[in-house]
């Protein structure tokens, strides 16, 4: 009769029964890049303050030991490999991008020898994923355009409220609404939902942009899908607009579980917390 493994540890067969579990790093752009229909006016994260705060998340998110790393950039198939990870060390130095400062930090840290690019933008041979313009026509054209606004101004004040905070919390605190997968959905059905009712059964362009919005998460996800093996843990950094798709394929994709970045932000928060003078 065989023996028990003392050790614990585990065979090809065991992880091929593991799900892949991914943990969805929502965040806000670091760079600005305005791309948004609300953006927020970030201060300098390659500051000394701001810097200590990333590599106290970065020492947390360590922690739950991720064996890949994807960021919200494009990145060519099948590898999916961003060649820029060569250059970390001076875009550390350089770069504001979140995909940087966090991901290639953490990756480095780890020992990695890829960070993986898995966004998905409209372009040649490419839809628009985010076609708001046919919206606003359609409103400007309906009389709806208050409606419309009330939508924008809506997002726009919750912007403008995280960015008052902003000042007052350590990047891992700002993260925090960030990763509220309850408010985040909340607000994703007032936005985009709301939007549905842009149409006159004809003309759709309300349902149009949340196809295509939805559309843009699959192909994203997909990405993450093609790359992961059984029993890998995947951190997935991308804007919080993408969150609550991206959440949703983790939680019902089969062989994928969703694994919260909460108690990882509160940790690094903690620990900051504790260290200020």
């Amino acid at each position: 009769m065989l023996a028990d493994d003392a050790s614990g540890a585990q065979g090809p067969s065991d992880r091929a029964s593991e799900p892949v579990q991914v943990m969805i790093l929502g965040t806000y752009h670091f760079a600005n890049p305005g791309r948004d229909v609300a953006n927020m006016e970030v201060d300098d994260v390659l500051a000394p303050r701001r810097q200590a705060e990333i590599a106290a998340l970065v020492v947390s998110l360590a922690e739950w030991a991720p064996t890949r790393i994807l960021v919200e950039d494009e990145a060519e198939p099948p590898t999916l490999a961003l060649p820029a990870f060569a250059q970390a060390d001076a875009l550390l130095a350089t770069s504001r991008s979140e995909s940087v400062q966090i991901g290639f930090r953490l990756a480095r840290q780890l020992g990695h020898q890829a960070v993986y690019g898995f966004d998905e933008r409209g372009g040649q041979g490419e839809p628009d994923y985010f076609p708001i313009g046919k919206v606003q026509a359609f409103a400007e054209a309906n009389g709806m355009t208050d409606d419309l606004g009330a939508i924008f101004a809506e997002v726009q004040a919750l912007s403008a409220e995280q960015q008052e905070q902003l000042a007052r919390q350590s990047i891992a605190e700002s993260l925090f609404v960030h990763n509220d997968g309850a408010g985040l959905a909340r607000m994703h059905d007032r936005a985009y939902y709301a939007m549905l009712r842009f149409g006159n059964g004809k003309a759709q362009p309300g349902a149009e942009l949340n196809a295509y919005w939805y559309m843009r998460n699959a192909k994203m996800f997909a990405k993450i899908a093609m790359l992961a093996q059984p029993g890998d843990r995947v951190l997935v950094i991308a804007g919080s607009g993408h969150a609550t798709w991206l959440r949703h394929f983790a939680e019902h994709m089969p062989g994928f579980a969703l694994v919260e970045a909460m108690p990882y932000l509160e940790r690094a928060a903690t620990r900051l917390r504790a260290a200020a003078p």
